[in-house]
């Protein structure tokens, strides 16, 4: 079977997080670029792949993969080692939980497809880099009281899981909008992750789209 194909853009914290994912385990992959804020992501034959024009999207063989949380958990199925979530299950559950913070209530409220209706709708350009920083910090707020007491040098443990694919590109994404990096914890969380070839391979500057 050929390598899968990753349609993502280099700045595109979704996106981060598969490359983390398939570079953690060693999954060779081809790219497929799309500028978001050029509209790449609508163009007829993305939108035939992906109907919801976001990116990442994950072309294996016939299939096509959507959702980096999906594709994630697929990857994790099809590649076990090393794995992404631990084995007991309500640690699986609480590494979900972290993650989902970020997937599902940080991001999707801060991406451009949202920015862009607020700017639609009449907000200036400070109010709509505020939105976007207030609902970063309640979310990385959250993590990190979700992670006190967890032992590093990773969110949970010795061990990378998903919860660390999440957290990392989330932060990147926090300093393009200017979030106070107020919690000690998850940046040593980050620094642990940066010090990993398979995260740093994956970082946004390091893609052959880099602007």
């Amino acid at each position: 079977m050929a390598d899968p194909v990753l349609h993502g853009y280099w700045r595109s914290t979704a996106s981060y997080r598969v490359r983390i994912a398939l570079n953690l385990k060693g999954v060779a992959y081809r790219d497929a670029f799309h500028h978001l804020r050029d509209g790449a992501q609508r163009a007829p034959a993305y939108l035939a792949l992906n109907p919801q024009g976001f990116v990442p999207a994950l072309q294996v063989g016939d299939a096509v993969l959507t959702q980096s949380l999906a594709i994630c958990d697929y990857l994790d199925e099809v590649y076990p080692e090393p794995p992404l979530l631990p084995a007991d299950p309500v640690a699986r559950a609480q590494v979900r939980a972290v993650a989902q913070v970020i997937a599902c209530d940080v991001h999707p409220v801060q991406n451009l497809k949202v920015l862009d209706r607020l700017r639609a709708a009449g907000l200036d350009g400070a109010a709509v880099k505020e939105w976007a920083r207030a609902t970063i910090d309640d979310g990385l707020d959250a993590c990190d009281r979700l992670l006190a007491e967890r032992a590093g040098p990773y969110c949970f443990g010795a061990s990378v899981t998903l919860a660390d694919l999440f957290l990392v590109p989330q932060l990147t994404n926090a300093r393009r909008f200017g979030v106070d990096l107020r919690w000690p914890r998850l940046l040593a969380i980050e620094a642990a992750c940066l010090r990993l070839d398979a995260f740093r391979r994956a970082a946004p500057e390091n893609q052959p789209d880099a602007e």
